[in-house]
């Protein structure tokens, strides 16, 4: 009998706001800056991508390709989108 896959979307799972900030305070100890593009890009599919495209001052299409895998987000960008949606960026001592 052959297995059956389904697409996994984290998205899908990021039902609470618990939910989100567990999985970006994850993949932010991981330090990888394209990792956390990554959670933000799933944050906010999880979310309204076109109200969060309004509230971050760029279009949707915009917002879609700079957390996409092959997107490359400045900084401003990044900081931009965790404002939209509710976060606050910080630099902490390790």
């Amino acid at each position: 009998m052959a297995e059956k896959f389904t697409h996994y979307n984290t998205a899908d799972y990021l039902e609470t706001e618990e939910d989100i900030h567990l999985y970006l305070e994850a993949c932010q100890e991981e330090g990888d800056p394209a990792l956390i593009a990554a959670a933000l890009g799933d944050i906010a599919r999880a979310q309204n991508m076109t109200q969060l495209a309004q509230k971050a001052g760029m279009t949707r299409a915009g917002l879609y390709k700079a957390l996409s895998p092959e997107g490359n987000p400045s900084f401003a960008t990044i900081s931009k989108v965790a404002k939209a949606l509710g976060f606050k960026i910080t630099i902490q001592p390790v």
